[in-house]
């Protein structure tokens, strides 16, 4: 009798290769940290204006252009379709939506203009394969749409997280009523680092204005 292993098939073949390519469209936190993310001056201003304008639910993407005082120049939320989490597929869409609401910075010498994205999701603050994929995305459609990568943002039952910053808050969270635009930013709490027990430690990074 003799011994062996069976070659793998086509089928195989295939599923493997395509794994190997998702995984490479992910950003670990320590890529993040290295791509020199911008700070963001008042999170909590940009993520209650985000949470009033969408009131996103679980599996939604919140996705915004600030202009150079940080201000909301443009946004627009949607749910991307059930599947694995992608980057290429992530950043098809977040480039189809930044067409849509706003026009390009490529003509510039440098970018003005500074995308963020916030996502509304099930689990709590520590990063997952899916935040890799979203934040892969992210950076790759704003090379392409000529802005500057800016935050990447979950939103949980927990509040918000700005994944990076070790900066967050308890409100708004994925369960929380939109609080109308006149008042909000008062109504939300104040800014708190903090750390999940046993999730990765916070990236440290100087701000990159």
């Amino acid at each position: 009798m003799t011994l062996g292993f069976a070659p793998p098939t086509a089928a195989s073949l295939r599923s493997s290769s395509g794994s190997a390519s998702r995984l490479a469209r992910i950003l670990e936190p320590s890529e993040w940290a290295a791509a020199g993310i911008p700070l963001l001056g008042d999170p909590r201003e940009v993520v209650g204006g985000l949470h009033s304008r969408h009131a996103p639910g679980p599996s939604t993407a919140v996705l915004a252009v600030l202009d150079h005082e940080e201000r909301i120049a443009a946004s627009a939320s949607f749910v991307p379709r059930s599947a694995p989490a992608d980057g290429w597929d992530f950043r098809n869409a977040l480039l189809a939506h930044l067409r849509r609401v706003i026009p390009h910075d490529l003509r510039r010498r440098a970018p003005v203009r500074t995308a963020v994205l916030l996502y509304c999701r099930e689990g709590d603050e520590r990063w997952t394969e899916e935040d890799g994929a979203w934040m892969w995305g992210l950076r790759d459609a704003c090379t392409l749409h000529g802005l500057r990568c800016g935050a990447y943002i979950t939103l949980t039952k927990s509040g918000w997280q700005v994944l990076g910053e070790g900066r967050g808050g308890r409100r708004p969270s994925s369960e929380s009523l939109p609080v109308p635009l006149d008042n909000g930013p008062a109504e939300f709490d104040r800014i708190t680092p903090r750390t999940a027990s046993g999730a990765a430690e916070p990236l440290r990074r100087a701000a990159a204005r």
